[in-house]
């Protein structure tokens, strides 16, 4: 992938945004700190960093495609409240993975999992700013 200023402007973007982030969201950035920045090049820039591997595209349910930085690969729990992103621990879903071939002589060639439900904070009906604040965030992991 060539190195290219706009390409690392939206790169720098995701980064501020702590990842999860839409096109839109990216865009709006964008748009805050430079004033004229075009969509059109925020799609082609997100493209680029996805099929170079530097970001993910992942659908996170319903709605648009979410972007994050490429590191270890994991999956996903969303509150459908809320929009807060739980990451899914790796041992899990190598668990789910040896099962499928211990139990079904399955190989699994790549693993996507998306589980909706409801985080805690939403639950116990805490709602208002702190539920806006968390759309598309990364939850806290809590074990019990």
């Amino acid at each position: 992938m060539r190195h290219t200023r706009q390409r690392q402007q939206v790169w720098d973007a995701v980064r501020r945004l702590g990842g999860h982030c839409t096109a839109d969201e990216i865009s709006a950035e964008l748009q805050r700190t430079q004033p004229g920045f075009p969509r059109s090049t925020v799609y082609r820039a997100l493209e680029a960093l996805s099929t170079s591997g530097a970001l993910h595209a992942v659908r996170l349910g319903d709605g648009p495609i979410h972007y994050e930085i490429a590191s270890e690969s994991h999956q996903h729990a969303i509150c459908q409240l809320c929009g807060g992103i739980l990451h899914i621990e790796a041992e899990l879903v190598a668990q789910l993975e040896q099962h499928l071939e211990e139990g079904h002589r399955f190989k699994p060639l790549r693993t996507e999992v998306l589980v909706v439900g409801i985080c805690d904070s939403c639950a116990q009906g805490r709602t208002g700013a702190r539920r806006a604040a968390m759309r598309g965030r990364t939850l806290e992991h809590v074990h019990y």
